[in-house]
């Protein structure tokens, strides 16, 4: 069958045994930083949601005429849709075309921010954020599947560039975000930013995201589905428990059942001839080694906005807004990344860049641990924005190199799978951060954790961080040439 012509429709090249496979043409080309710019944004508006809303809560609860504690019930919905859809967001991709539920995500991600806005209630406002959750479980995977799927492989590297900038911007600007919200407006505002943000989103993906043919259709898993949520539900509310240091024989009662569930789905899984997590991804070693060295790397980058911006108002008594002035340096650097990631890969391969990088990020994020009010703030922000380059970068070339050797027929299972061990890692990384902090403070014999105790927690998750060197180094010489132009000798 011959694609239709013109400057939008992708190409499409024949496989030896005659199914389709899916080749970016002239559009995505031509127009990758365009898409990757239009996912990103879809991306920042979760990202920053996420972490804004914690600032409103003692706010909302007083609104609401409840205790602070039960505003938790408000994170706890958001994570129950991820957990119940980010596994399904490839087969729906896939049934219902990527460019549709990528919209279709944004705009109901937008209406369940307008009902958060509108709610009178704790009752409403969990139902308000489970439909919330529902789209934003469909923007993450189904908004990369997009751009993997429009842009050339000889581009993925810019284009991931692009794409990892929210997740580290998100967390760092919402909590300055959010008090200057709760102090100088209604916190309903907080939802309601998400409303311009998601219209323009929606036009634009409509407008500027090309439609690409699907791979054959598979059928629906809902066994596999039933068992990852049960799976996936379970640790990441044990995880945030422990994050918060509260009801410790649940956590550990949560964190068990999934795991238990867990067991059972890759028991599943080896059965099933299209599970709806495609285990069998991990039979390639690019995609393999990204998954399990960027896990380990994002537990430090989620512990990041959850140490800093507290030591900094604790330990340095900064405001909300004035730590975050510090930290937005973070930011700054991720984007000087941006133009320099491709550059850095084809020089050296993505074997010895991570590898090096991926033992002075973790350094450079330890001496933050190290922080103290005597310290100038351009020494502060310098440190920080080395953080935020050398984060940035491994970001972009963890999320390069694990679709570089994927086939587009697989490509939204990875995209699935790939999601499902970020979620987990970030909310791993608050958890492995708020722990080491739990036990820092009783060593210590403080009731209020002190530098020692951030120092503490600090070495804690950049020496996870650092085991990823071991992994780096197993990556092969040549691995994802073909996507960072590296020629080795």
């Amino acid at each position: 069958m011959k694609a239709p012509a013109g400057p939008a429709a992708p190409a499409l090249a024949d496989m030896a045994d005659g199914a389709p496979a899916l080749v970016p043409g002239p559009a995505g080309a031509g127009g990758f930083r365009r898409t990757a710019l239009i996912v990103a944004t879809a991306l920042f508006m979760q990202n920053l949601d996420s972490t804004v809303l914690a600032t409103a809560l003692p706010t909302m609860a007083r609104d609401f005429g409840v205790a602070p504690a039960n505003m938790g019930l408000a994170l706890t919905a958001y994570l129950l849709a991820l957990a119940c859809f980010i596994p399904a967001s490839g087969f729906v991709a896939d049934r219902f075309g990527a460019r549709k539920v990528f919209a279709v995500a944004i705009a109901l991600f937008t209406c369940g921010s307008i009902a958060c806005g509108l709610s009178d209630g704790l009752e409403a406002l969990i139902a308000a954020r489970f439909a919330q959750g529902m789209g934003g479980a469909m923007m993450v995977p189904v908004g990369r599947l997009v751009l993997l799927r429009s842009t050339p492989k000889r581009d993925l590297v810019s284009a991931m560039s692009w794409l990892v900038m929210p997740a580290l911007i998100g967390p760092i600007l919402g909590p300055p975000v959010g008090g200057l919200i709760v102090t100088f407006l209604d916190w309903r505002w907080i939802f309601w930013i998400n409303v311009p943000m998601g219209g323009v989103g929606v036009l634009l993906v409509t407008r500027f995201i090309p439609s690409i043919a699907q791979p054959e259709r598979r059928p629906f898993d809902a066994l596999g589905l039933i068992l990852s949520s049960l799976c996936l539900a379970p640790l990441l509310f044990g995880l945030q428990l422990v994050a918060r240091a509260a009801h410790g024989l649940v956590a550990e009662g949560l964190i068990g059942a999934g795991i238990a569930f867990g067991l059972l789905f890759v028991g599943h899984a080896r059965r099933s001839a299209a599970p709806i997590l495609d285990l069998t991804l991990f039979a390639v070693p690019t995609f393999r080694w990204a998954t399990i060295g960027g896990t380990l790397v994002r537990i430090m980058q989620g512990a990041q906005p959850f140490l800093l911006p507290m030591m900094m108002q604790l330990g340095f008594g900064f405001s909300a807004a004035a730590s975050g002035s510090v930290t937005v340096a973070t930011a700054l650097g991720s984007f000087g990344m941006k133009s320099a990631a491709r550059r850095i890969l084809k020089r050296f391969g993505f074997r010895t860049a991570l590898a090096g990088i991926g033992l002075m990020a973790p350094l450079a994020y330890m001496v933050t641990g190290l922080f103290r009010p005597g310290w100038p703030a351009p020494a502060l922000f310098a440190v920080l924005l080395v953080c935020g380059f050398l984060t940035s970068f491994q970001f972009t070339a963890y999320n390069t190199l694990a679709y570089s050797d994927i086939e587009s027929e697989r490509m939204s299972r990875a995209t699935s799978l790939y999601a499902t061990f970020q979620q987990l890692s970030l909310s791993l990384g608050v958890a492995s951060a708020a722990g080491a902090l739990t036990l820092a403070m009783r060593f210590h014999g403080h009731v209020r954790p002190g530098f020692a105790d951030f120092h503490a927690a600090t070495l804690t998750v950049t020496a996870i961080a650092l085991s990823a060197f071991l992994l780096n180094r197993r990556i092969a010489p040549d691995a994802g040439a073909e996507v960072s132009g590296h020629r080795g000798r």
